[in-house]
């Protein structure tokens, strides 16, 4: 008799995490996610076709598009989560931690492939060759994921219940509480009410609360393990240093362009009648385009400038292994000091007294093409189907569905079917594309052969 081979080897084997192999079918690990989360929305689309799950029935393609953005913690929608009933917003609220949380373990997985010391922090950012994978290391890994979801949730939705409870009673007000607390942390922007959050705008609490858990959400899990077992005298990893002050740093720059661009706008800014309601909506409206899609004034009406501004932050996205999306905060680090080092004459790229290897350069360089290509494609086929629609709406509507991030102009309903299933597959991609360069970059194998050097005139 023939046997397979084993998918458990001893230590002393090196693991290549190109395929999956049952013994029958080799199945890649990129293209494995891509059919959980396909299979995901499937099944959440089933559930929301049900009767049941609207006061008014919603068609399959509805059921499909709020499926496919609930696992994929998007947020955009083509309905009104109100719409939904209790169940529906059950089913809705479970995709979403399904998503988020099945997400973070796999990119945590994918880190520690890619050789970051695992279980709690990190020592290098990205080596060369795979280390073995402790299954033992692999399972605490992942309670720790779920432990920390679980407890920034109840401790979110404890917090907004002191506001929402009082306004609008024991149940209404703890479900608020606590659907907006795990799509907060997971980074999905779904909301209960069709305005989203525009009704807690001058809510000091609310704000807060929601900031803090997408926030969280989008630093990466390697990231939050780190700073809970970080002591005084101990310094931080590298990636824990670049994800803290990249984050510090496109915050002040949302901030500052929302205030120069948005102040005097009498439909964003200028509506609001005190300085302090401004500064805290100018505050949200700059963090939430990088991962959460939550919005306390209306994304549609913000002018052109800071729609590109917008659009420029939800490209970049959170930190790797997050629940956000986009190219990521490292990436995009790493390509600026690739920048700086061409620029200032320098043989490589160093960042913080380290320098930056060729082959994280590369890696940088495919996720952040990888991410240009597939917004070009998918906004090339949406200005087909959607001839009537202004440009710009279209591009932020694409840059969100790639970026996972769900802000809208407030066009998502008004697409054809045709434009709405682009947004479907370019949410699907844009959760699992860049990761899956990862993926297929980690399980590379050295080449035997080696070409004479060339050069090209650039620029």
């Amino acid at each position: 008799m023939r046997f397979s081979r084993p998918i458990f080897r001893s230590r002393h084997h090196r693991f290549h995490p190109r395929h999956i192999d049952s013994g029958v079918i080799a199945i890649s690990p990129p293209v494995l996610l891509l059919l959980g989360f396909g299979a995901l929305s499937l099944f959440g689309t089933g559930l929301l076709w049900w009767p049941l799950a609207a006061h008014e029935p919603l068609s399959l393609w509805q059921a499909l598009f709020t499926a496919t953005s609930a696992i994929t913690v998007t947020g955009l929608s083509v309905i009104p989560t109100s719409e939904l009933t209790l169940w529906g917003q059950v089913v809705v609220l479970g995709l979403i931690q399904l998503g988020g949380i099945g997400f973070m373990t796999f990119a945590a997985l994918t880190l520690s492939l890619l050789g970051i010391r695992l279980p709690l922090y990190q020592r290098n950012l990205v080596k060369e060759s795979l280390n073995h994978t402790s299954f033992a290391e692999l399972k605490q890994l992942v309670q720790l994921v779920v432990r920390v979801s679980l407890v920034a949730e109840l401790t979110g939705a404890a917090f907004l219940a002191l506001v929402w409870v009082p306004e609008y009673g024991w149940g209404q007000g703890l479900w608020a509480s606590f659907f907006h607390a795990v799509s907060a942390f997971n980074n999905a922007g779904f909301s209960l009410w069709p305005d989203s959050l525009m009704r807690s705008v001058d809510q000091g609490l609310v704000n807060a609360v929601i900031i803090v858990l997408f926030v969280m959400g989008g630093l990466g899990f390697t990231v939050i393990g780190e700073l809970m077992e970080w002591r005084p005298g101990k310094s931080l990893s590298l990636n824990t240093r670049i994800v803290l002050r990249a984050t510090l740093w496109l915050a002040l720059l949302g901030f500052v362009a929302m205030l120069l661009l948005e102040w005097q706008n009498p439909r964003t800014l200028g509506s609001l009648p005190s300085i302090s309601a401004r500064l805290q909506a100018a505050l949200f409206q700059s963090l939430t385009p990088r991962t959460a899609g939550f919005n306390t004034l209306d994304t549609g009406q913000l002018s052109d400038p800071m729609s590109l501004v917008t659009m420029f932050l939800m490209f970049i996205g959170g930190g790797s292994g997050s629940t956000a999306s986009g190219i990521k905060l490292t990436t995009f680090v790493v390509l600026l000091m690739v920048a700086r080092a061409f620029l200032r004459g320098q043989a490589q790229p160093h960042l913080m007294g380290r320098a930056l290897a060729q082959d994280t350069v590369m890696k940088a360089v495919s996720v952040a093409l990888a991410g240009i290509a597939l917004i070009f494609t998918c906004l090339f086929v949406l200005t087909i189907t959607e001839p009537g629609k202004h440009f710009l709406d279209l591009a932020f509507e694409t840059v969100s569905a790639f970026a996972t991030v769900g802000l809208s102009r407030g066009i998502t309903g008004d697409l054809s079917h045709g434009g709405q299933l682009v947004l479907v597959v370019t949410m699907l991609l844009g959760r699992v594309g860049p990761l899956s360069i990862g993926y297929f970059l980690a399980a590379r194998r050295e080449q035997a052969i080696r070409y004479p050097r060339g050069s090209v005139p650039i620029g």
